[in-house]
This record gives structure tokens, C-alpha cells and sequence, in this order.
């Protein structure tokens, strides 16, 4: 695209510069894939929290089926085939890490613990569904720079200015 608000395109470059360079901003530090779209950028920036809301809906579909879970995942402003991703992630964590999960759900334990650690159902997500899901998503909260009720440190987050207007005024 021409540097401006020309449009938007999803394009994977080999770096920052090499995207900056073509004319493109990068708006997270990984290869595209199913929620690199603004739009789902945009619904992730929206929440700060967006582990409860996808848990609610991931119960729906799981009592109802998978589309009524991806329609609630859409109604939180996630694209089509985001929230396919998503649920699809919720499904497999389901299946490995059930039991931990519920007990959290029910027993509402935080999302970290004092030391700063993921709770064990977040960690039994992280190492079990997080690979793939990474890598299918493309746009992660913290491969786009966005902080959430997951406490991360800080070089986990990547450093990604989310400043489009400024490419957008005119003169």
C-alpha cells in the first residue's frame, strides 16, 4: 500500500524494517495468520480482558455446539475465522487441561500467582494449546504489545506502537 491510510494488507516480512521500509506498519511480530486482521486487533484492544469473555463463550459451545461457541466468540468482534482459532483452542485445552480448568473456574483462582506465575490451568493452556494456536492466530495480546488480566513480563510483550492515525493526517 501507499504510505498513508491507502488501505490495509496482511503481509509476512522477515523484519520491522523490512516492513516499514515497504510502506507497510507492523501491528504484531509474528507470521499473519487467522487474527492478524484489524479487526481483530481492534477486539483485542478493546478488552483488557479477554480470558473470561472467550471462557464463556467456549462453555456455550461446548453445551451447545461449536457454532453457537463461534458466534459468541464473533459477537466479542473477533473475525470468522479468528474465532474459529479460538475455539478450536478452547476445544483442545478442554480436552487436555479439563480437570485443572474447572477446578480454577470454580474455585475462581487469579490468573497469576503471587510470584507472578500463570495458575495451573493458564500454564496446562500455555504449554498444551499455545503452540499451535500461535501459530494459526498469527496476532497474539502480546505479539501485538497489548498488556492483559494475564500479567506477563515484560519481554514477553513485544514493543509495538499502535499510532495508524498519525500515518493518516493529512500533509
Amino acid at each position: 500500500p501507499e504510505p498513508g491510510c491507502g488501505g490495509y494488507a496482511l503481509r509476512t516480512f522477515t523484519s520491522a524494517a523490512a516492513a516499514e521500509a515497504a510502506g507497510f506498519a507492523v501491528t504484531h511480530e509474528t507470521p499473519c495468520g487467522t487474527c492478524s486482521g484489524l479487526g481483530d486487533l481492534a477486539a483485542y484492544m478493546e478488552r483488557a480482558d479477554m480470558t473470561s469473555p472467550v471462557r464463556q463463550c467456549a462453555a456455550q459451545g461446548a453445551v451447545l455446539g461449536e457454532g453457537r461457541g463461534v458466534a459468541c466468540l464473533e459477537g466479542l468482534g473477533l473475525s470468522r475465522a479468528c474465532a474459529e482459532t479460538w475455539f478450536a483452542n478452547s476445544r483442545h485445552t478442554r480436552q487436555r487441561c479439563g480437570r485443572v480448568c474447572l477446578r480454577a473456574w470454580v474455585e475462581r483462582w487469579p490468573n497469576n500467582g503471587p510470584d507472578g506465575s500463570l495458575n495451573a490451568c493458564l500454564q496446562c493452556d500455555e504449554d498444551a494449546s499455545g503452540p499451535v494456536f500461535k501459530a494459526a492466530a498469527g496476532r497474539t495480546r502480546r505479539n501485538s504489545g497489548l498488556l492483559s488480566a494475564i500479567h506477563r513480563p515484560g519481554a514477553e510483550v513485544a514493543h509495538v506502537t499502535h499510532a495508524y492515525w498519525a500515518r493518516c493526517a493529512p500533509g
